[in-house]
């Protein structure tokens, strides 16, 4: 272990963090009685935190569940097969590598330069749910994180034209599965200095990591900014997320702004006696 873990500041951050997931889990009834939980494991900071924290948190929970950990081989060019595994079988965990050459298909379909990012996740949440199924998982575990949901709200306000983020739960369309965020809660700064404590093996994206200007990257750079400036912004728009007042925007599909019959009929009234005078 090393001396970054043994430290008071570790154990604060720790604590911090499964305080998070826990409150998270427990908010949006993410995790019940006997469920099977799959992990979605990248290589990057966010899912090697995610699983460890639910590692943790099974040890001491008042519900028994499973966890099985996925990681999804896109053969990328270069991509060190045998580091998941063996960190995999280090821990103890079943699980399970599914290779899919989607890397193929994405570099086939989109014209060098363009952003790979959306094809990626597309095909990415196909065979993910084909997965969980053949698991027979009932949760499907992903590692987006605070800051991910709010950058997701700006890029869908800023180029989308919709009011919408990321919900730390989701039944798919199909309502077969759901979907659960646990690190709703949690910030990328405290992830990134976990994960930098535990010296996790990290596996980079150079399948779309490499591309620069991309819409996320914008926006990131936008709340970076903001949160030097004004910190704890980050933490207020997300509350903000989370206290929604419907009745305050313009959607006439989400709140009932016609008037009642005999108010209209009141106010036809008025108009014709204006219209008399």
């Amino acid at each position: 272990m090393s001396t970054d873990r043994k430290s008071t500041n570790f154990k604060r951050l720790e604590r911090r963090l499964e305080r998070q997931v826990g409150q998270a889990i427990a908010e949006y009834d993410m995790i019940g009685e006997g469920e099977r939980v799959m992990v979605c494991l990248s290589g990057g900071k966010d899912s090697y935190t995610l699983l460890s924290v639910l590692l943790a948190l099974k040890a001491r929970a008042p519900v028994d569940f499973e966890l099985v950990a996925m990681n999804l081989d896109q053969k990328q060019p270069g991509f060190p097969q045998d580091v998941l595994p063996k960190y995999l079988a280090s821990l103890g965990v079943e699980y399970h590598i599914v290779e899919e050459d989607t890397y193929s298909i994405v570099r086939d379909k989109i014209p060098a330069g363009r952003t790979t990012c959306s094809l990626c996740s597309r095909l990415r949440r196909g065979i993910t749910y084909r997965v969980a199924g053949e698991l027979g998982a009932t949760r499907i575990a992903l590692g987006h994180h605070r800051d991910d949901i709010v950058e997701t709200f700006f890029l869908n306000l800023f180029f989308g034209g919709t009011l919408k983020a990321m919900p730390p739960k989701l039944r798919s369309d199909d309502g077969r599965h759901v979907v659960i965020r646990p690190l709703a809660f949690c910030a990328e700064a405290d992830i990134a200095r976990y994960a930098r404590a535990r010296a996790y093996p990290i596996i980079p994206c150079n399948l779309c990591g490499s591309q620069e200007n991309l819409q996320r990257k914008q926006i990131k750079a936008m709340l970076a900014g903001w949160e030097t400036d004004y910190p704890g912004r980050t933490a207020s728009i997300f509350r903000a997320l989370q206290n929604i007042a419907p009745s305050q925007l313009l959607d006439p599909a989400l709140f009932d702004f016609a008037l009642p019959a005999d108010f209209r009929a009141v106010l036809g009234s008025l108009e014709k006696t204006e219209s008399i005078q």
